[in-house]
């Protein structure tokens, strides 16, 4: 249960800091006016200290800011990126070969920017890239994975049936047994099936295998989200900056 802002902490105030009302702002919790309601509700604590003064300064370098228990991060130097990533591109930044990666998509102009997690070679949609270690790590740490959603096209048509077994069962591949989170029919012809799948896994070609076990090779797989960020209308090749709002939902899902 954290303390009332003490005098001693006060004391700490860094009076070339930034106002905690325009931090929470910039870390896309609302107008000034809401975080200022967020500050007097008593949901705002700094170093471990409720805070429900407007005015106090902080400096988010030093001084760790919480709301409602989940850190605030903001960095002027971090940028979160989310990517459409088109087939034929490889999820790496060089290849010693000269076939297309992501630094042909985004070229030079954040420093030290890397994707969190893969799609492999034939596999479009979305992927997320940082230059915040912190949230790369947490996002690809097994501790953290988080749900990811795919629109796969199969070979044949796939029963109700068999999508139901796929998340009450599961199936067994090479390296465990594996279960989907969610598996819905979109639309089916003759000769193909529309599906929707969410799975938490992040193993390698994970739902090409999962479908290939059960005789529904997988002819086109499109990621469109991952945990709270969705691919949205991002066309292939092309990509968009997350917003404050957005890396703060995506960092509270993997526990910063």
């Amino acid at each position: 249960m954290p303390h009332a802002y003490s005098r001693a902490a006060k004391a700490h105030d860094n009076t070339d800091g930034i106002r905690l009302q325009k931090l929470l702002a910039q870390a896309g919790f609302g107008s000034r006016r809401k975080c200022e309601e967020i500050i007097l509700d008593g949901r705002v604590e700094v170093d471990g200290e409720l805070v429900t003064e407007l005015g106090t300064r902080v400096d988010p370098k030093r001084q760790q800011v919480r709301v409602d228990g989940s850190r605030v991060r903001i960095n002027p130097n971090h940028v979160t990126l989310a990517l459409n990533k088109p087939r034929k591109v490889l999820s790496t930044m060089d290849d010693p070969k000269g076939r297309f990666t992501l630094r042909d998509i985004v070229g030079d102009k954040y420093e030290r920017i890397f994707h969190m997690g893969r799609l492999d070679y034939d596999s479009e949609g979305l992927i997320l890239m940082t230059n915040d270690g912190e949230l790369s790590q947490h996002v690809m740490h097994p501790k953290y994975e988080v749900a990811k959603t795919y629109i796969a096209t199969l070979e044949g048509r796939i029963s109700g049936t068999v999508c139901r077994r796929l998340v009450s069962q599961g199936v067994q591949l090479d390296d465990g047994w594996i279960k989907l989170d969610h598996c819905a029919i979109l639309d089916s012809s003759r000769d193909t099936t529309l599906v929707k799948v969410v799975l938490h896994s992040g193993k390698n070609r994970v739902v090409r295998r999962i479908f290939g076990a059960v005789g529904f090779p997988v002819k086109r797989l499109v990621r469109t989200q991952i945990g709270p960020i969705k691919l949205g209308d991002i066309k292939p090749g092309s990509y968009r900056v997350l917003s404050q709002t957005e890396v703060r939902s995506l960092s509270k899902e993997v526990g910063l």
